[in-house]
């Protein structure tokens, strides 16, 4: 590590799918990216402490504790790092916030609005740089379409259709695991999936005016999970709970600059393990983007020669595109770890800087407020408009 370098010491509540996630990168955020800011694996917390030590010596922590609370108090923690179940993500984001803590927070931001709005208000009161973990931002790729988008060559925007299709919960006997349960998550594939396709429409295109949607729960009761890990869980056949999250929810949606949008998230489209895809047309041309191929940006110009139109396919790995100058040489893909690695990097600036890099706190309620937006219009069976729901937020302007 350089002289010159400033240590960012990090503390990582949660050391299961997304600690893992976050772990390596961490880890292989300075082989990769020069910035000013590097972090120190100090510390990782979990409440079963054969579990936590076991992450903490495998995956590079120099330390563990079994009370977040005494990693958030320690003097030797300079970033925060959520990776919990939604359920807590308020509590310790501000109580990270009042102990004058930088903060990393898995996505949602939080179960509400009103939760989202506070956590907002502590982390602007304290000063700390926040981020919130909205990672398939940071695909190359998607960042290329922003770059195409943001210099025009899309011209007017017409339409997004998003959809983040996976298929992991279709059997009836797979258990009722925290993502299912609603004190937990607040919400099913809604909160859990539409989430990501909310914040890359609203980076992409725009931000949110007015949506309706509809919500389902296919499976009203699973057997009570015993274990879990990752997406894979066991449980007892004989006994069972009661399923009150949605399992899809689709959703119509119109941007302030008159695009319109369609959206769907379920964990019932079998087939699809992990399909978070989105097609943007414009006047100018469309973009299209799978995560199950995410290095590929496929693009189409209407002023393309006649005879020798049709989307074309770019393989967004070579040096002038977001990121991917500083793994492999060009056509050497990279993956879904990476994304992480990318974000992180943005996140170690603002330390440096002192500010907020997007997608932050703020976008985190935004995209809240969309999430509670279409589930009022389910409620009400009407469109429902955006600034129905911010009179309560407060930290984002109408």
């Amino acid at each position: 590590m350089g002289v010159n370098k400033k240590q960012v010491r990090v503390g990582l509540i949660g050391y299961k799918f997304m600690g893992k996630a976050h772990s390596n990168a961490y880890r292989n955020l300075p082989f990769f990216f020069d910035t000013e800011a590097v972090p120190v694996m100090q510390a990782i917390a979990g409440r079963d402490e054969q579990g936590v030590k076991q992450a903490a010596e495998k995956m590079g922590w120099a330390s563990y504790e079994t009370d977040w609370r005494r990693l958030v108090e320690r003097e030797d923690i300079d970033l925060v790092d959520i990776g919990t179940p939604n359920n807590v993500h308020a509590e310790m984001a501000i109580a990270a916030a009042k102990a004058g803590k930088h903060i990393l927070c898995e996505k949602p931001l939080t179960m509400t609005v009103e939760e989202s709005k506070k956590v907002l208000e502590a982390v602007q009161e304290a000063g700390v740089v926040h981020m919130i973990s909205h990672n398939f931002r940071f695909s190359p790729a998607v960042q290329f379409a922003k770059k195409l988008i943001s210099e025009g060559r899309l011209g007017k925007i017409y339409h997004i259709r998003a959809t983040y299709l996976q298929d992991w919960i279709m059997d009836p006997a797979f258990p009722l695991v925290w993502r299912l349960q609603k004190e937990v998550s607040g919400s099913g594939a809604h909160g859990d999936l539409a989430a990501h396709i909310i914040d890359l429409a609203r980076f992409l295109v725009g931000e949110f005016k007015e949506v309706i949607g509809l919500m389902e729960t296919f499976i009203k009761e699973r057997p009570i999970a015993s274990s879990s890990e990752g997406l894979s869980a066991r449980g007892n056949m004989e006994e069972k709970g009661l399923v009150e999250v949605d399992d899809a929810s689709a959703f119509l949606a119109r941007f302030e600059n008159d695009a319109i949008g369609t959206f769907e998230a379920t964990r019932f489209a079998g087939g699809n393990r992990n399909g978070n895809r989105f097609e943007i047309n414009g006047e100018k041309g469309s973009i299209r983007w799978d995560l199950e191929n995410m290095n590929n940006l496929e693009v189409f110009f209407v002023d393309d020669e006649p005879g020798l139109q049709g989307f074309r396919t770019i393989n967004c790995t070579e040096q002038h595109h977001p990121f991917a100058g500083a793994y492999w040489p060009d056509g050497h893909i990279i993956g879904y770890e990476h994304t992480f690695i990318n974000m992180m990097t943005e996140l170690m600036k603002g330390i440096t800087c002192g500010y907020s890099p997007s997608p932050n706190f703020e976008d985190g309620l935004r995209n809240q407020i969309v999430l509670e937006a279409v589930e009022k219009s389910v409620q009400d069976k009407r469109w429902t408009k955006i600034e129905e729901i911010l009179p309560v937020a407060s930290g984002v302007e109408k």
